[in-house]
């Protein structure tokens, strides 16, 4: 039976939007379009005080913001950069092209190829956000895209050391200092001195988001992301203390972030909540952890048995899973953005260090998609080729056929001329079915 013991005092963010956000990003969307570089330099001075005339960041610019960091810092960066490199590479080499014989003188097949441009937006200006300039760079990297830009907002006035630092380090081939809608907008549409990409990629704010989902079709996205989300699954074997630690880990995001303890444990759940209360009254960031935890904190109560489905329910990005089985979880769970799997792991080391991507789906769209990954950066497209006379004509007349079927007389003749010039010559004109 499931109860909540603590419900969200508001509710969850919906994958509508909000209409002012929309129309805010639509203006300034064609804003860009319509002016291209000038519009971007007022909107970078409108919403984040800088201004330039060009903001791709030279190689002297570049070469500056790494030596403000120590060699610790760099080393740091590089460690979890490689990791993030490992893994991709092992997720492209699952990736085979195919080509095979389905039937005789019939070649289907497919080829993974990448996309040709992408830009990679890293968020910098409550945080500088320098993994996922990581998590896009080097993962479209691995999947062989050819030319790669990045943007960023400008943190305390100029570029953020770390993330341009990072943006260098991962391989990218344009960085740019330009935050929030401009950015994205410029990355889409192009303006004077930007030339466009095909996939605009990385998270943001709600403004940012709306971007993405505005200016999907005319380039393709990663994911529509909303605020960061986790779930804590535990037992009666789970310390109180790290599920605690584990949600307020996640809700210091932003005060919109849904941190939800599911557990078969009412006395591990009591003691998680006056864990939390006891954590809020040191944790730095408790002032967005605290409203975060008020308004879109949950604790769910639930026989071991409905643990499973009730997480695949609420679907959330991430999933910490503390108890005596944690397998069990990853075997037979479908809806989540990544799996963390016993208390030797958590959250944060996928964000910043482990090496899986930390780009996830939120809001439920892990009912139906998984995070970024080299496949986000390829396209599987097939191709046939009919090596004899025979193999034309035995395909050709099933076609003509199923082409009548659907009404589609010139389907039909373009199966009819190959079988005429193949085969047989008294194939007559194609003419719809009454």
């Amino acid at each position: 039976m499931i109860r909540q013991l603590k419900q969200a005092a508001a509710p969850a963010a919906g994958q509508g939007g909000d209409p002012a956000v929309a129309a805010t990003v639509e203006a300034i969307i064609a804003d860009v379009a319509a002016r291209g570089d000038a519009a971007v330099r007022e909107l970078s001075v409108r919403f984040d005080r800088w201004d330039r005339s060009d903001y791709r960041l030279t190689r002297k610019e570049i070469d500056a913001c790494l030596s403000e960091l120590p060699a610790s810092a760099i080393a740091d960066i590089r460690f979890a950069q490689e990791q993030v490199r490992n893994f991709a590479h092992r997720q492209r080499e699952c990736l085979l092209d195919l080509e095979v014989e389905t039937r005789p003188g019939v070649i289907l097949g497919h080829r993974n190829i990448p996309v040709g441009s992408v830009g990679c937006y890293v968020p910098g200006g409550k945080y500088p956000l320098l993994a996922s300039a990581h998590m896009s760079v080097i993962t479209a990297k691995v999947a062989g895209v050819g030319r790669i830009m990045t943007c960023a907002p400008p943190h305390q006035g100029k570029p953020a050391p770390a993330i341009v630092a990072a943006q260098h380090l991962a391989g990218a081939d344009e960085i740019y200092c330009l935050g929030g809608v401009q950015a994205v907008a410029a990355m889409a549409v192009g303006t004077q001195t930007i030339t466009p990409v095909d996939m605009p990629v990385g998270p943001g704010n709600a403004y940012v988001a709306e971007a993405k989902r505005q200016l999907f079709g005319r380039v393709g996205i990663d994911l529509f992301a909303g605020p960061t989300e986790t779930l804590v699954i535990a037992d009666d074997s789970a310390d109180p203390e790290i599920c605690a630690t584990d949600l307020l880990g996640q809700a210091e995001h932003g005060p919109d972030s849904p941190a939800i303890l599911l557990t078969s444990s009412e006395k591990l759940a009591r003691a998680t909540i006056a864990e939390i209360e006891r954590l809020l009254t040191i944790l730095p960031t408790a002032a967005i952890a605290a409203r975060a935890w008020q308004n879109h904190g949950q604790v769910i109560l639930c026989d071991e048995d409905e643990l499973v489905a009730e997480a695949d329910r609420i679907a959330s990005e991430h999933v910490q899973v503390m108890t005596r089985d944690p397998d069990l979880f990853k075997n037979r769970m479908r809806n989540y953005g990544a799996l963390f799997l016993g208390a030797r792991t958590n959250v944060a080391y996928s964000d910043k260090v482990i090496g899986t991507n930390h780009t996830l789906p939120t809001l439920g769209a892990a009912r139906y998609t998984g995070g970024l990954w080299v496949g986000k950066f390829m396209k599987t497209c097939t191709f046939q080729k009919i090596l004899t006379d025979e193999a034309s004509v035995a395909i050709g007349e099933y076609c003509s056929r199923l082409s009548i079927l659907e009404g589609f007389a010139g389907h039909a003749e373009q199966a009819n001329i190959r079988l005429r010039k193949l085969g047989n010559k008294n194939i007559p004109y194609a003419q719809p079915a009454k």
